[in-house]
């Protein structure tokens, strides 16, 4: 079985082939480029290196959400013309269940708690565990006050790792509110990788959990800016 992923639902760019139960190739790049810029040259680079025929992908996995706007467009698009192209299934891996999976068989009782930055003192999060060597969620990937999720996990009494864009945003309320163990998970771990959308992609694919290309839309969680200032602006004009 094999398996190619992209990830750019953050500022992470990365492109991965997963082949059975091996990580034939990788590349992530976190760095001020646009994924409009990098994302199909990583692509290209992974190809070429490997040789892989494209034709010989058994699906295509994209991390599907949520995430960046614009990054969540540009990945569902790429993948959606490989798909198409291709006539290849594609199949949809949560943002932060790929996440978590970084982070595979944590110790048993230890929650994972992927946060990424959304903004007004929100974040997009989810709470896993490693269950069996499966992975369980605990609490549906949201977007909600990093407060809020404080206080969940406190109420849950159980060590947690925090791991994505959100940690170096928060990590003082972290270390300020959160009232039961935690840690952070190490550099090469805490932010998206599509290996790990590559890995839990095959999972799923086995399970029968994939989607023609025409199928396949982001899940954003919530309304863009741009898509709140223009319900303000016709909600404006609708009460003069």
């Amino acid at each position: 079985m094999k398996i190619l992923a992209l990830d750019s639902s953050g500022l992470v760019a990365s492109v991965a082939l997963v082949e059975d139960d091996t990580l034939v190739a990788e590349y992530t790049m976190n760095y001020k480029k646009t994924h409009s810029q990098t994302l199909l040259p990583m692509l290209d680079e992974i190809k070429k290196a490997v040789e892989l025929d494209l034709e010989t992908l058994d699906a295509i996995a994209v991390a599907a959400g949520p995430g960046s706007f614009t990054g969540l467009r540009i990945g569902s698009a790429t993948a959606k013309g490989l798909g198409l192209a291709l006539n290849k299934p594609l199949i949809g891996v949560p943002t932060l269940e790929a996440l978590a999976y970084n982070l595979y068989d944590t110790a048993p009782g230890t929650l994972v708690c992927p946060i990424m930055d959304a903004r007004r003192k929100q974040v997009y999060t989810g709470v896993y565990a490693f269950e069996n060597h499966n992975l369980i969620t605990i609490k549906d990937q949201a977007a909600l006050p990093m407060d809020e999720l404080i206080r969940e996990l406190n109420s849950l009494e159980r060590p947690v790792i925090f791991l994505g864009d959100g940690v170096p945003v928060f990590r003082d309320m972290i270390a300020e509110r959160c009232q039961v163990p935690y840690s952070f998970a190490p550099a090469h771990l805490n932010r998206q990788r599509a290996g790990a959308v590559a890995a839990l992609g095959a999972v799923y694919y086995k399970e029968g959990r994939t989607q023609r290309p025409e199928e396949h839309q982001p899940e954003y969680l919530r309304v863009s800016q741009a898509e709140r200032e223009r319900a303000k602006r016709l909600a404006k004009n609708g009460e003069a």
